[in-house]
């Protein structure tokens, strides 16, 4: 990718970093570079950098993957080193490769963690709670300076956040408690309708902006996203078709990294409907090339023509 100049970091990244082990139908790797935070941050680096990354890691982490988050623009400052063994997840595709199958989590770091944001990088503008427990995110928000007992955020900040069906059957209320502090609310097709209680996707959509959030955005995989407003607007986008999936591991959590990388490249927030919409639009792109390789394998050798050939591509291919 061409070098983005260096400035004040203006996005923060917090939720899990973990070493993965993912097998397909076609291959096998391991020791791979995982987890939420570490997918958004590198994803958020090719639209701006730094990029502040916080989370845990154990003395086994593989400092091949840390020395690649630093040499790409994603600094570290905010990455707890503990004694203990790393978080780690196992697990295997199946032939569609939208389903998986969880052969072992490893918690390790993760069992007792809170969150600790390091005061220099505590005011970024924009603020990226990747997918972990709703206690964590909360304990983020506040390490932020963002006030946990008035809903919305002050024009200055936007915060971004994920989450997944776990913490929807086992933290429910806490996520609840989160939601009324989120400017951007992520979160996959089964999990929306989860969540809001029903099978109808638009109204899902609508019932999830009641808990609070200005916008929600509803991941669909291999057919893209959908965009709830408050001002009742709807923005519906397709996905990049690949006729071959090596791993999709983490292509949500680039998607919503690339958002926030893309926003910060804006400028300071507030964001308007536009930037929203091509920041998803970014965002899948992005995420369509995690899901060529392994882990972030295809990230690490993206260069800037292959990016904006792509986004070319789909604008030609989008076009009526």
């Amino acid at each position: 990718m061409t070098p983005i100049p260096a400035s004040p970091s203006t996005i923060i990244v917090g939720g899990t970093i973990a070493i993965d082990h993912v097998k397909t139908p076609d291959s096998e790797a391991s020791d791979l570079l995982g987890g939420s935070a570490a997918y958004a941050a590198l994803a958020a680096s090719f639209f701006s950098r730094p990029v502040s990354l916080v989370g845990i890691i154990g003395h086994d982490f593989p400092q091949e993957h840390l020395d690649m988050l630093e040499t790409r623009g994603v600094s570290l400052d905010g990455v707890e080193r503990s004694e203990n063994e790393s978080f780690t997840w196992s697990g295997e595709y199946h032939a569609n490769m939208n389903e998986r199958t969880t052969h072992r989590v490893g918690l390790n770091v993760l069992e007792n963690w809170e969150v600790k944001v390091p005061a220099a990088l505590a005011a970024a503008p924009i603020v990226v709670l990747a997918n972990m427990s709703p206690d964590n995110q909360i304990e983020m928000l506040t390490q932020c300076g963002i006030d946990v007992s008035t809903p919305g955020n002050p024009d200055s900040r936007f915060v971004i956040a994920d989450t997944m069906d776990l913490w929807i059957e086992i933290a429910n209320a806490r996520l609840h408690d989160v939601l009324p502090h989120l400017d951007l609310f992520v979160l996959n097709e089964g999990e929306a309708r989860e969540l809001a209680g029903t099978s109808n996707l638009v109204r899902a959509g609508r019932i999830l902006l009641e808990k609070g959030p200005r916008h929600v955005v509803v991941k669909l995989g291999e057919f893209g996203a959908m965009m709830f407003s408050r001002d009742g607007g709807i923005f519906r986008s397709s996905a990049w078709p690949l006729d071959a999936v090596a791993d999709p591991t983490g292509a949500g959590d680039t998607f919503v990294g690339a958002m926030a990388g893309y926003l910060a490249a804006q400028g300071p927030p507030p964001y308007d409907g536009a930037q929203l919409r091509q920041a998803i639009i970014q965002g899948s792109i992005l995420a369509s090339f995690t899901c060529e390789a392994f882990s972030t394998r295809r990230l690490e050798s993206l260069v800037a023509a292959d990016l904006a050939q792509r986004l070319e591509d789909f604008r030609t291919s989008t076009h009526w």
